[in-house]
């Protein structure tokens, strides 16, 4: 029977590389792993925010703001912009960028923006349950998707310029005495 190879299968550092990789043995292609961009703004209307009641794991049925991940072809503000449309339904104006937050252990960066509705109009989409304009003392803080969310929502509130935020890393369970 012959062996047939589909693609990367060899673990190894490629020549001139310093980390183990993937590659194809009988063509050479290497293949990179990297850490996912997501995209994602910040909204108001007057003096109110928009959130999604997610419907889609992780956090099915926590609220966030709308973000996802960047495609191919587009810059981080089409991206955030798309992400509010296809999320809430709802047209915005990125108006600056709020925060990048790298998030390594789970390999993402996440770009999110501020971004002014154009409209009060909004309806959810297909991976949100709900999605409402809340009062900054009616955002339900302990129904939050993820952290980052409570550090963009603080930031935006605080008005504070565009900055890179690294989250830290969860710390491991306690071990047991047992275990």
């Amino acid at each position: 029977m012959t062996e047939k190879r589909l693609g990367p299968s060899i673990e190894i550092v490629p020549e001139g590389d310093n980390r183990t990789r993937l590659v194809c043995p009988d063509c050479g292609y290497i293949e990179y792993h990297n850490p996912k961009i997501v995209v994602g703004a910040v909204c108001w209307w007057q003096s109110s925010i928009l959130l999604c009641k997610r419907a889609i794991a992780p956090a099915c049925g926590l609220w966030t703001y709308p973000a996802g991940f960047m495609e191919l072809g587009e810059s981080t503000a089409e991206g955030a912009v798309r992400e509010v449309w296809e999320e809430a339904q709802a047209e915005v104006t990125v108006e600056s960028l709020l925060g990048i937050y790298e998030i390594p252990h789970i390999n993402q960066v996440n770009i999110i923006y501020r971004a002014s509705m154009r409209a009060p109009e909004f309806a959810p989409g297909i991976e949100s349950e709900a999605v409402a304009l809340f009062a900054w003392d009616d955002i339900p803080w302990d129904q939050l998707a993820f952290p980052s969310v409570r550090w963009s929502l603080d930031c935006f509130r605080n008005g504070d310029p565009p900055a890179v935020f690294a989250a830290r890393k969860p710390a491991a369970p306690a071990r047991s005495a047992a275990g």
